[in-house]
């Protein structure tokens, strides 16, 4: 993730389809289970976020909100209905502030922060009992910068914070997806362990360990592997300024290598999505969205 607010990314990519140029699209048959997706902002007009993952031809969504009114909720609810797409995931950011950037996310992003921690607790539940209501299986966001020293008696606040967020979610009966990128892989996954609930895994975004410099995704494989059950695909460059973060390019221009990676998810047995996250704005968004569904969809037949 770059340094673009989430929800500003989120509401710049409703645009995508405006024109309706791929409207009655048909998405291509993909492997057994594995199918593409699209992340959405459904807070301000779920109908046409729907209706346009819909005509671009991709079955499955991830539908990000800050808004659980029963408001939200009908209108969501009707769009899956009317448009048939599959909602994989609930994304929440637990709301304001979220600086996706080295300097202040690590005091602003997700239950790491003492200052937002019981705000975004709450909020996380209330995420995780509105996909509850709409029959959606999993709630997924960042969690914060989760600290890499397992002796730091910070980490073990936030392994708490977050063992309340995954007892909820499970009350639930919902997986709780922790999204890659801004820690290792070694300490995303050391606490998965310590939090111990079973119902937590890895959303593998494939550009932000590249982004935050913090590894790359088919290396992450072979430490999270059998976790991973959900998936950005995403594009990026490594940071080479390191007061910033790496650059974010079309799928298939940077680092992720996804000739690779989509056949070792399929060796790891993968079946979930393939949530296509592009996060710029205008016609250039939509064009390079159109683009990532036609390479993707070969990688995966």
């Amino acid at each position: 993730m770059n340094m673009m607010n989430r929800r500003h990314f989120l509401q710049a990519s409703a645009v995508v389809g405006a024109a309706g140029l791929l409207k009655g699209a048909k998405a291509r048959p993909a492997a057994p289970g594995m199918r593409l997706g699209l992340i959405v902002n459904v807070e301000k007009d779920a109908d046409q976020a729907l209706k346009r993952v819909h005509d671009l031809g991709i079955p499955t969504c991830q539908a990000q909100t800050d808004d659980f009114s029963d408001r939200t909720y009908r209108a969501l609810k009707s769009a899956m209905e009317k448009y048939g797409v599959e909602v994989t995931a609930i994304n929440s950011s637990g709301g304001p502030p979220n600086v996706y950037d080295f300097y202040q996310g690590p005091s602003t992003i997700g239950v790491v922060p003492r200052k937002y921690r019981r705000q975004r607790i709450d909020n996380f539940k209330r995420a995780s009992d509105f996909a509850k209501r709409l029959g959606v299986p999993a709630f997924h966001t960042h969690y914060g910068f989760i600290p890499e020293n397992p002796s730091d008696p910070f980490y073990h606040e936030v392994v708490e914070a977050l063992r309340e967020v995954a007892t909820h979610i499970k009350g639930n009966g919902q997986m709780m997806l922790y999204e890659t990128g801004q820690e290792t892989p070694v300490t995303m996954l050391r606490a998965l362990e310590d939090v111990g609930l079973d119902n937590q895994f890895a959303n593998l975004d494939t550009a932000n360990l590249i982004l935050y410099g913090k590894g790359n995704p088919l290396d992450a494989l072979d430490v999270l592997g059998k976790r991973v059950r959900g998936v950005h695909a995403k594009d990026g460059l490594f940071p080479t300024d390191p007061k910033k973060l790496g650059e974010e390019v079309p799928i298939g221009q940077g680092k992720a290598d996804f000739p690779r990676l989509i056949p070792r998810l399929k060796e790891l047995g993968y079946t979930g999505a393939l949530t296509i996250e592009r996060e710029i704005s205008g016609p250039r968004q939509l064009e390079d969205i159109r683009k990532s569904k036609v390479y993707l969809e070969k990688l995966i037949a």
